[in-house]
């Protein structure tokens, strides 16, 4: 495999201090409480799918565990935190609790639902246990990864299930939110769907295929458009797309099927042209009439310029003659969603070597209140073995004592499963003691994956506008534990 780890290779130094400083005042006050090696077990999960959407796409596991497994602090960063100061000038960490942060070893168990698996509302994508101090440490750089990389991965599902086939490009890079936001949104874009990208560095280190044209300063550098055509195809014979749009868009059509006769007569083919602005369903069905009745069936006709699935389903309803989508700005940014919203909450805490004890925090809004225990949700499957049915959230240290699920949100709605219906379990172990276990799968085996999960799903979870909502809700004696829960803690916050 050629691709390898982002944290491990792009960001050489350490990460630790890639966290929000509550994290760290907390595990300060949990160190000089004694309270440092109670163990807690949190989980993280998203309340709402982005973009409207029937589904995510889970994302970011590879680089999580990345950063789990290599998590330190060095010297400098020890320096950097002993420098700071609290509100009265003193310091703001004991030099006790910065030898303990140097010397301290992550040592947590962490479970997951594997990348391009489809994820739900509410259902926990990863599961982490552990001493208190190490699972808080986790809490802000795990959201930064699995929340920004399911974002992305979902927006390009869509986009890609819009262009129902046509291969995808994604060329958002100078749009990107940073260097480590570009590529990380190449990544999970490649999973979502696209089949390249123009991202160069992105290729090498994450072995995604890249591909691109040129631009239109290629085009102005010369005194016209055919010399500029002609220039290029003699520099990349094997690669040639041709902008063409930057004066007339039909006339460059013709200047690109002349370049590509000169192409022919040198043994090589005319690859594409690309359509950057304008009316695209009109001009590519024109450019694909030009192109056929000049012996070009063949050549691809891309198309780019601020595009997402409803614009291309726009497009494809207009019959517009597009063979290829580059998506830059609209997918890179994922459009309309500012984040996907993920959290992190504490759901059951122990001394080492006890029983789980479930915790739960309230909320005025009922979408805020967490679910307690120790969490796994099992995804009942369709007598074909593929057809998925609905998602059962239960606490793994009860067992599911029934296959009923309760919608968390409106307790009058609920769902059985056929007693012999076949099921698996989504969270697996992916870190034990701090150690990784397994090895990651491939950027391509991620990517089958999410295509092969996403054609599981009923057409109507699929559709962009009020898509159907897929089950997924508590286990029945799970709910009835929360309820419980909420109510003894609502009494005992009552006023005397």
């Amino acid at each position: 495999m050629l691709g390898v780890s982002l944290p491990s290779s792009l960001y050489r130094p350490a990460l630790g201090l890639l966290t929000d400083l509550y994290e760290l005042t907390m595990a300060s006050a949990a160190w000089r409480s004694g309270a440092a090696e109670r163990e807690g077990t949190f989980h993280l999960y998203f309340r709402r799918t982005p973009f409207g959407s029937g589904y995510a796409v889970a994302c970011g596991l590879a680089h999580a565990v990345d950063y789990i497994t290599s998590h330190r602090f060095d010297p400098e960063d020890l320096a950097y935190l002993q420098g700071l100061r609290d509100g009265g000038g003193g310091p703001l960490f004991e030099p006790a609790f910065l030898d303990y942060l140097g010397g301290l070893a992550l040592l947590c168990d962490v479970d997951a639902i594997p990348e391009g698996r489809v994820v739900f509302p509410n259902e926990p994508l990863m599961r982490v246990q552990g001493p208190f101090i190490a699972c808080v440490l986790l809490e802000s750089a795990l959201l930064n990864i699995i929340n920004f990389q399911t974002l992305i991965a979902t927006k390009a599902a869509r986009i890609c299930e819009a262009a129902r086939g046509a291969p995808v490009l994604e060329f958002g890079l100078r749009r990107a939110q940073g260097i480590d936001g570009a590529l990380a949104a190449s990544r999970a874009a490649h999973i979502g769907g696209c089949a390249a990208t123009s991202n160069v560095l992105a290729g090498r280190l994450l072995d995604i295929p890249v591909r691109g044209t040129h631009a239109h300063s290629w085009v102005m550098l010369f005194d016209d458009e055919p010399a500029a055509f002609r220039a290029y195809a003699e520099a990349q014979p094997g690669n040639c797309v041709f902008l063409v749009d930057t004066y007339d868009t039909l006339r460059g059509v013709q200047n690109a099927i002349e370049a590509g006769h000169a192409l022919r007569e040198r043994g090589h083919e005319l690859a594409g042209i690309r359509l950057d602005s304008g009316d695209l369903a009109y001009l590519s069905i024109a450019a694909r009439r030009l192109l056929d009745e000049a012996g070009f069936p063949g050549v691809a006709i891309i198309a780019s310029n601020d595009l997402d699935e409803h614009v291309i389903g726009s497009l494809r309803e207009q019959g517009a003659a597009i063979t290829m989508w580059g998506v830059g700005t609209r997918l890179i940014t994922a459009f309309e969603e500012a984040a996907l919203g993920g959290v992190y909450k504490l759901s059951a805490v122990r001394v080492p070597g006890g029983a789980w004890r479930p915790r739960i925090k309230l909320s005025e809004q009922a979408a805020k209140v967490s679910t307690p225990g120790v969490l796994q949700v099992r995804r009942y499957l369709g007598p074909d073995g593929a057809t998925l049915l609905g998602d059962l959230i239960y606490d793994e240290e009860l067992g599911p004592a029934s296959r009923v699920i309760i919608d968390p949100l409106d307790p009058t709605r609920s769902k059985e499963f056929a007693e012999h219906a076949a099921h698996e379990d989504l969270l697996v172990p992916v870190v034990r003691g701090g150690r990784r276990v397994g090895e990651s799968p491939t950027i391509a085996a991620i990517r089958e994956r999410a295509r092969a999960e996403i054609a599981r799903l009923h057409p109507g979870i699929r559709r962009f506008k009020h898509p159907h909502q897929y089950p997924v809700g508590l286990e029945r004696g799970l709910h009835a534990l929360k309820t419980r829960m909420i109510l003894a803690a609502r009494e005992q916050s009552r006023p005397p």
